[in-house]
């Protein structure tokens, strides 16, 4: 069964500030997300109770609800900025 992938408002500007061949790049894995929540590279981050995939140099941010079937994405930005929470 697919998961619903929601962004979070502070995502959603994250995402409109990203360079648009790393948007492109983000949507895909956005997109996989909703097949496999925790794809191969997939890793929890420390000190937060959330998961992080790479994309390049940039990172993705979410928090996974198994019971619910859902992934809220949290933060989206340049590894050196993302973890500044």
């Amino acid at each position: 069964m697919r998961y619903s992938v929601f962004l979070s408002p502070h995502a959603v500007r994250d995402y409109h500030k990203l360079p648009k061949e790393v948007k492109e790049r983000v949507s895909q894995a956005l997109e996989n997300l909703q097949e496999n929540p925790r794809p191969h590279g997939c890793e929890k981050v420390k000190g937060f109770e959330g998961w992080r995939i790479r994309v390049g140099d940039y990172r993705i941010i979410f928090k996974i609800d198994d019971e619910n079937r859902t992934v809220t994405i949290t933060r989206i930005g340049h590894r050196k900025d993302v973890y500044e929470f």
